[in-house]
């Protein structure tokens, strides 16, 4: 195994161009002091990328360190940089571990997680044994899962570990109550590091079809006759922003009907994809085409994808919500935020000056939310129960969250574990709730696992079929 002392200069001189470097000092500083820091970065920072890479070479940090990552792609991604940093392989001193994969072993230093996988971690281990720091990336995107993590995490730091560290990043402090959360925290800002962005405001003319006309618009920036492509001949990539995988499907097979595949790759981006894929999509393409990423918001953030110079921004997100009338959670339609939509034009700006295209007025801008609503406030909370009474919580109001969540769907949410056996009537854990939570899938499915495990077991000879079905059909609902 390569000695991680040795190669540090081999990322030195990169790591001082970034605008992280100057608050390294001060950090080493505030948590010789404090267990809490609270670290405004904006984009390009490098405070996901070069900040934990130096960590590694900090001396008085001898315990692991996790860094908690919104998005899978983005675990993924900043794993396999940083280990590249270290001239090793992921697994090695640096690796991750996203639902589904892992890539760890006893020497890893620097483990980077997603949210579930994390409150996992800490349910599993209280002690958090042999962890020294975490590091929570991004946290104004106010994941439900990342409010949950905090929260345990601040608990574990409270009750047992006084000697745990708490990194909490944040793009942005605007609308975050992380300074009434963490008092004693000590709340340091950096500088970002972008190049200016064009915006040009397209809205849809009407009576045309937002998907179409986006379809158009990419063909209109990426021909020949576009003036604006000979501005950027390093940087000319195409980065669309669609709210799913059905709108990403549907104008890949537009583009790939109306563009030359020899001049161009059409490269989709977004969760369910394989790591090849993704991979794929991130790095520079080497045989001279022009790349055209149509991506989901997993591209908004800790993603530098390379060579992109030109966003389109359709302006939309799939969003889950939750209607505590019906009980029922949609997928739907929804327009972006203010601080969304400047993240997503911040994506054109990464590696020089750029241009982003967003489909709608100016005027509308200024009525859309400055922010995102938190996830809290509007999913279905069953699971996050279920987390609370594993954990020995009876109410939200135990954890220390950064919002609270509306009465109504958290008494829901305790109703129906109730109803499915695995709380009582006063929210303490049953034997089937623990049983439940231990599979690791949603209580509805793991109710229906077990159930069928108990129905198979009186039914002479119906056990294995009644359990194959049961898990066939959760992966089917889970996927």
């Amino acid at each position: 195994m390569l000695n991680c002392r040795i190669i540090y200069p081999l990322y030195i001189c990169a790591l001082n161009h970034l605008p992280i470097h100057s608050l390294l000092a001060p950090l080493r500083a505030a948590f010789s002091r404090h267990a809490q820091v609270i670290l405004e970065a904006p984009t390009g920072a490098g405070k996901s990328t070069a900040l934990p890479l130096a960590m590694l070479d900090w001396p008085e940090i001898s315990g692991r360190i996790l860094m908690l990552e919104p998005r899978r792609v983005a675990a993924r991604s900043v794993a396999h940089y940083i280990a590249s940093c270290r001239q090793q392989k992921v697994g090695q001193e640096v690796g991750y571990r996203v639902r589904g994969e892992s890539k760890i072993s006893a020497n890893t230093r620097l483990e980077i997680v997603t949210e579930g996988i994390l409150t996992r971690m800490i349910q599993q281990d209280p002690e958090l044994t042999g962890i020294e720091m975490i590091i929570f990336d991004e946290i104004h995107e106010r994941h439900l899962t990342t409010d949950l993590g905090l929260a345990l995490a601040l608990e574990v730091q409270a009750s047992l570990r006084d000697d745990l560290k708490i990194l909490a990043m944040s793009a942005t402090l605007s609308g975050l109550a992380l300074g009434e959360l963490m008092p004693e925290a000590v709340t340091l800002h950096s500088e970002g590091r972008s190049f200016p962005v064009e915006i040009e405001y397209r809205p849809v003319p009407t009576q045309q079809h937002w998907l179409d006309y986006l379809g158009r618009c990419v063909l209109d920036l990426v021909s020949a006759s576009s003036a604006s492509v000979d501005k950027m001949a390093t940087n000319n990539a195409v980065l669309v922003f669609l709210p799913g995988k059905g709108e990403i499907s549907r104008l890949q097979q537009f583009l790939r009907e109306r563009l030359s595949h020899d001049a161009f790759l059409i490269c989709p981006l977004y969760g369910e994809l394989s790591g090849a894929e993704q991979d794929s999509a991130i790095a520079a393409t080497t045989d001279g085409r022009r790349k055209i990423v149509l991506a989901t918001n997993v591209a908004e953030s800790s993603l530098t994808i390379e060579g992109i110079g030109f966003v389109i921004d359709s302006g939309y997100k799939r969003q889950a919500s939750f209607n505590p009338k019906t009980g029922v959670t949609r997928l739907g339609l929804k327009r972006i935020s203010q601080a969304s939509a400047t993240q997503r034009s911040g994506r054109a700006g990464r590696l020089s000056a750029g241009v982003c295209v967003r489909l709608w007025s100016q005027e509308e801008h200024g009525r859309m939310l400055r922010a995102d609503e938190p996830e809290i406030s509007q999913a279905d909370l069953v699971s996050m129960a279920h987390n609370c009474a594993y954990w020995g919580a009876k109410s939200f109001s135990d954890l220390m969250l950064l919002t609270p969540p509306p009465s109504v769907n958290e008494a829901l949410a305790w109703q129906l574990l109730q109803r499915l056996g695995m709380v009582d009537s006063h929210n303490k854990l049953t034997s089937h709730g623990k049983a439940a939570y231990e599979l690791g899938c949603h209580p509805r499915l793991a109710h229906m696992l077990l159930g069928a495990k108990s129905l198979g077991a009186k039914i002479s000879g119906q056990a294995a079929q009644l359990g194959s079905l049961a898990c066939l059909l959760s992966g089917i609902l889970e996927a």
